[in-house]
């Protein structure tokens, strides 16, 4: 097959915004091999799956998708069918196996060979696994930004937490950071594009730096990128409060560009429930974070994660995690009902804990949960919010959207006198549990 006859790709990408990140590498080399995006999957030369396998559910997802793709390898031989990601790095050889249809299997680490192993397979070349651990997973590639005002930049990969239930550790190795200087030369390059927003990424953005052993950590960085023209917003994503220092927490507020937005997983409630999940900090010491964290940042918008029903958890251990959530009154909880995750010590545990159960547990968070929400988005209402325009909502064209520092999403009626990216002050009229409605101030 000619390669410069090759001119289309579509791509499939699951999971976190980490992953979304690696797409955009992906899709950068493949315009650079002359291809353009499509999402018909019959035009298609090249299909790229991206994958999770943080939980069963995604790899159930992915399966499905892989075995609806058998069907256009039918049709079009020439297709080159590619699975990336968590769930390849995981299952490798495996879902040659599982889907003898795919060509290219291509893990965490090796995202900078995409080019190469394609050029291979259209030579005729056998099908490829390409999962070695071992490489650096920071190259300097091509990258196709898929927004048009705020960019993902990758600061660290991997993480060395090992969490009971997560089996990212496995998937993405051991904690490596990405030199300062490459991140404040590629936002530089970001800015001098165009963009308002980066997103600051990593498994776990407060153990930036440990591994180089020089003292550059999480609040170096953030003190490095404050003061790049061009840039209106830095947000970051994910903190961890085992690795989250009263230092860390003066740079966030020093930071005149950094976000009132902070996400702070905490998953539960309970000291003896944390201990179980491997998390590293007691409930004593996470709310001496969040008071030093209101302390500096009185105005901040704070949300976590929270896990119900994970094994051996107690009814008694339930109602201190409804009490650290009346306690801290977080503007907004990510809930999830923990799901068995095979190839984690959690999945073989004591105490699991029966799927209704779990159910009216969640039930029973997210009344508390929703309830502290709507209050603070009440608050909010006929006050004025500096926002970054992002377009029309998924299901109205008519109604557009922005964000606010603290990341609440605002809604108004489009007039068609804005455009994506502009920054603009919007005035908040309702206040609902998950969004806010309101106009813009001309």
């Amino acid at each position: 097959m000619d390669l410069l006859a090759s001119k289309h790709y579509c791509l499939i990408t699951y999971g976190c915004q980490m992953n979304e990140a690696d797409s955009e590498r992906y899709a950068g080399q493949l315009e650079e091999l002359g291809y353009t995006m499509t999402e018909d999957w019959e035009l298609a030369d090249v299909i790229l799956i991206n994958t999770c396998c943080v939980r069963e559910t995604a790899e159930d997802k992915v399966l499905g998708k892989i075995g609806e793709l058998k069907h256009v390898k039918a049709r079009n031989k020439n297709l080159i069918l590619a699975v990336t990601g968590c769930m390849a790095q995981e299952w490798q050889d495996r879902l040659f196996k599982r889907a003898p249809h795919l060509d290219l299997v291509i893990g965490t680490h090796n995202i900078h060979k995409l080019i190469e192993l394609i050029k291979e397979r259209q030579k005729g070349m056998n099908r490829f696994l390409a999962a070695d651990m071992g490489e650096s997973v920071f190259h300097d590639i091509p990258t196709k930004r898929f927004q048009k005002f705020f960019a993902w930049v990758p600061i660290m990969n991997g993480c060395n937490k090992f969490c009971t239930y997560c089996i990212v550790p496995h998937v993405r190795g051991r904690e490596v950071s990405r030199p300062l200087e490459d991140i404040v030369a590629e936002i530089k390059r970001i800015a001098a594009d165009g963009y308002k927003e980066i997103t600051l990424l990593g498994q776990n953005v407060n153990s930036y730096g440990l591994d180089f052993r020089d003292g550059t950590d999480f609040s170096a960085l953030l003190y490095a990128i404050d003061d790049i023209d061009g840039i209106e917003r830095v947000r970051y994503m994910t903190s961890h409060p085992k690795d989250m220092t009263f230092a860390m927490v003066d740079a966030i507020a020093a930071c005149r560009k950094v976000v009132t937005h902070l996400h702070l997983p905490v998953q539960s409630g309970s000291t003896d429930l944390l201990k179980r999940m491997n998390r590293g900090y007691s409930t004593e010491h996470y709310l001496e974070l969040i008071d030093y964290i209101r302390e500096k940042m009185p105005h901040v918008v704070l949300t976590t994660d929270l896990i119900v029903g994970f094994p051996g958890e107690t009814e008694e251990m339930f109602q201190e995690t409804l009490a650290l959530l009346r306690k801290v009154r977080y503007d907004m909880a990510y809930t999830f009902i923990y799901s068995p995750r095979t190839g984690t010590p959690a999945a073989t545990m004591d105490g699991q804990i029966d799927r209704a159960e779990k159910s009216r547990r969640l039930k029973r968070l997210m009344e508390v949960q929703n309830e502290i929400s709507l209050a603070y988005n009440k608050e909010m209402e006929g006050k004025d919010y500096e926002v970054i325009v992002e377009g029309p909502t998924k299901n109205d064209a008519d109604r557009w959207f922005g964000r606010t520092s603290g990341n609440k999403m605002i809604i108004w009626d489009n007039d068609d006198t804005l455009a994506v990216g502009d920054t603009v002050t919007v005035r908040v009229d309702k206040g609902q549990t998950w969004v806010l409605k309101g106009h813009v101030l001309k």
